[in-house]
């Protein structure tokens, strides 16, 4: 029987219908698979079942009851909680105040921390999430932070909990860990719904799967034997995509970066390295290996100790990111939300605003220009939207992906691009455009460093990719030898190894 059922559920924003006349149902105990491209409607419709956005038709019914919400806290009250991509947590807090916002133990409004953190503490311990409850949340990396998301909705015991890419941000054991904590919910009758990219985790934990496109109902298989991978894969996008890479040989010139020995307070082991013209440059690692910090000193957003970078042979002045830009180098963060997007501004600002000091002197807007910058970065990157002036919080995180490399790509004379998780919560059919997008800028001469924690990517795009493991460079392979086995060996932690991020 039917726990958690979506009858006609239409949704529309001005210029778009997100979601149209869209039905299914899922058991009690069930884990049930969401996919679709992004923009195919599926966070529109997590957020309707959150209460964050009402729907313009259509209901939503659990355990025979229609469901009437007028805000997040009329569906948490209903035993709904959404774990979204974008986490949503008090960063200044601690991990415990989080966990129990809203609901602080204590009396006549004074809060017992020490009861607050020590049953945190339990808790954490009960269901094998080992974080501080103790730490600030600022102070976590993304894969913790994500953890305790997922830690939240354990504990108020939710009967129907949604996760939107829960392991983006996760290692392996973190991933093992949320994988065992599904099982155990499923096994006490919460229903889960589980939205992701990652064919193999829907095929591992899902009992059935729904999937959309351009806001529609694609399919429903309400058992997931029923099914494969291509069919699915054909159901999201319309089209047969054999292989998502589409890697091919282009020549490579001079080098065009050069890292000699860069050390800081959160990579202590010297890192060297090259880039040449046209080359794809992959770092591979697994989380906490140093990949992203070594992007970070390597742009200027970190404190450098020691080491010194070069672009063409001139040399870039350490600690400052306005120096690497004005050198050649961009980087696209890893968080798109909190280091890329600027939220709450149209798509015409995020990607004008980089480049408006070579049209606007005097800090006069110029309105036509940054119009112009807009729209032809839109068109060139194939950015999905009805207007240049649509907020960027309502796109999908492939086409925000776009937006940040076209505010990149508008700078004058860019020659290195740093680009760290380039497909992270991005949908099949996307990352086939923005590999596309990367191998054109190769093609035109850019040196690229791409960061991923997924090797596929890594092996599927690079011309030669660089393994890091505790904040060292463990291996560097060319394409000819790239072998799936040998290098996650190599990124695996050794435990005689000196030396820590």
């Amino acid at each position: 029987m039917a726990f958690l059922e979506f009858k006609g559920i239409s949704k529309g924003y001005p210029g778009v219908q997100a979601l149209s006349d869209v039905s299914f149902d899922v058991k009690r105990g069930a884990v049930h698979g969401l996919m679709g491209e992004n923009g195919a409607g599926k966070s529109t419709l997590i957020r309707v079942l959150s209460g964050d956005q009402a729907a313009h038709a259509g209901s939503i019914v659990i355990d025979g009851v229609e469901q009437h919400y007028s805000s997040v806290r009329d569906a948490f009250h209903a035993g709904v909680v959404v774990i979204h991509q974008e986490l949503q947590l008090v960063p200044e807090l601690t991990v415990a105040e989080n966990l129990w916002l809203g609901r602080f133990p204590g009396k006549a409004g004074v809060i017992d921390g020490k009861t607050l953190v020590e049953t945190v503490r339990a808790k954490l311990k009960e269901i094998g999430i080992d974080v501080d409850p103790a730490a600030k949340i600022s102070s976590l990396s993304i894969g913790a932070r994500q953890m305790v998301e997922i830690a939240k909705a354990v504990m108020v015991e939710a009967r129907v909990i949604a996760l939107d890419e829960p392991t983006s941000s996760l290692s392996s054991r973190e991933s093992e860990i949320l994988f065992s904590l599904i099982d155990r919910l499923r096994a006490n009758g919460t229903v889960i719904l589980y939205v992701s990219h990652r064919l193999d985790e829907i095929f591992r934990l899902c009992d059935s799967l729904t999937v959309l496109r351009d806001g529609k109902l694609a399919a429903h298989h309400p058992s997931i034997a029923d099914t494969t991978r291509d069919q699915i894969i054909a159901q999201m996008v319309g089209r047969e995509i054999s292989n998502i890479w589409n890697w091919r040989e282009r020549p490579l010139g001079e080098v065009r970066l050069e890292a000699k020995q860069l050390s800081g307070s959160k990579l202590r082991n010297p890192v060297s390295f090259s880039v040449r013209k046209g080359e794809i440059l992959g770092f591979f690692g697994l989380i906490g290996a140093g990949r992203s910090e070594m992007a970070r000193l390597l742009y200027g957003a970190d404190h450098r100790h020691q080491g010194s970078v070069s672009i063409d042979g001139v040399a870039v002045a350490p600690n400052n990111p306005k120096a690497a830009i004005s050198a050649g180098m961009v980087l696209c963060p890893e968080d798109r939300k909190f280091d890329g997007i600027i939220q709450g501004r149209s798509i015409e600002e995020n990607i004008a605003i980089s480049s408006r000091r070579h049209f606007s002197p005097f800090g006069i807007l110029n309105p036509k220009k940054e119009a112009a910058v807009a729209d032809r970065f839109i068109a060139k990157l194939r950015v999905r939207t009805p207007s240049r002036r649509q907020d960027i919080v309502n796109l999908s995180g492939g086409n925000q992906q776009k937006v940040i490399l076209g505010r990149w790509l508008s700078e004058q004379g860019v020659k290195v691009l740093v680009i760290d998780e380039p497909t992270r919560g991005i949908d099949v059919g996307a990352k086939s455009e923005i590999y596309e997008i990367l191998y054109e800028l190769a093609a035109d001469g850019m040196a690229i460093i791409v960061i991923s924690s997924e090797l596929p990517e890594v092996m599927g795009i690079s011309d030669r990719i660089m393994v890091m493991c505790q904040g060292r460079v463990a291996a560097n392979v060319a394409r000819a030898d790239f072998d799936e086995r040998a290098i996650l060996t190599a990124a695996l932690p050794d435990k005689n190894a000196a030396g820590t991020i």
